[in-house]
């Protein structure tokens, strides 16, 4: 079995689009979306629009849940934006995804962890940075999950790691958000790149691999686009200067 998958699109059209091409020239069983699909001063109406089109298995993502559950008054100007951008039954459509997927009887997927769509599953948050979690800490995250393949997205980061049990973590990184490009700031200290980030986890005789990508694209293409919609912040963080 291959499984692609991705997460954290953040309404950023062109890096999805990369992705798809890509992810055309492999051969994959099934894809799944870890959600925060399309928040963003960039493309979000455009964004879900082609992700309707594809039908996707998705988790609902925090972001997901604030467009459609938060009051208009107490948006921040990006969930706001993607709010205008959406019509109500999208609006909709987001607020009513799974917050978990159960995809087989040996592969969970949630966006943040287990038990909540706002918590680091990988990461701790330490001096204004996300650092890797111990295995004792992850174990505890994940809980009775005994599922040996588990996937998660939310911190952006890409990374790979096996907690106590024999179980694999998966976070694909992030399709169209660097990390530098929104938390107002928060995380603008840690060094990384707007490359479109997915992966492929492959099964063979119940042992999984796993494939890292991040892909090249014409990034500065998206930071015209936040210019064009007020958010110097995102365009900054595109461009990484």
């Amino acid at each position: 079995m291959r499984l692609a998958i991705l997460s954290d699109i953040h309404g950023n059209l062109l890096a999805l689009e990369t992705v798809l091409a890509d992810l055309a020239h492999r051969s994959v069983d099934a894809t799944v979306n870890l959600g925060d699909c399309v928040t963003s001063p960039l493309w979000p109406r455009e964004t879900l629009d082609l992700l309707e089109t594809l039908s996707l298995q998705t988790v609902r993502g925090n972001h997901d849940r604030w467009v459609a559950q938060l009051p208009r008054s107490e948006m921040s100007r990006t969930i706001g934006f993607t709010c205008d951008a959406l019509s109500a039954k999208q609006r909709r459509s987001l607020g009513a995804l799974p917050g978990t997927l159960q995809l087989d009887d040996d592969i969970y997927a949630v966006h943040g962890t287990p038990t909540s769509d706002v918590d680091y599953l990988l990461e701790d948050a330490i001096d204004g940075r996300l650092c890797l979690v111990t295995a004792a800490a992850l174990g505890q995250r994940l809980g009775d999950r005994e599922e040996s393949l588990i996937l998660c997205g939310h911190s952006h980061n890409q990374h790979i790691a096996h907690a106590p049990g024999n179980r694999l973590i998966v976070n694909p990184g992030s399709v169209g958000c660097p990390r530098s490009a929104d938390n107002e700031h928060r995380f603008r200290a840690e060094s990384s790149t707007p490359h479109a980030r997915y992966a492929i986890a492959t099964r063979r005789e119940g042992r999984w691999s796993v494939e890292l990508f991040a892909l090249d694209y014409d990034w500065g293409i998206v930071a015209r686009r936040a210019r064009e919609n007020g958010r110097e912040d995102w365009a900054v963080g595109f461009l990484g200067n």
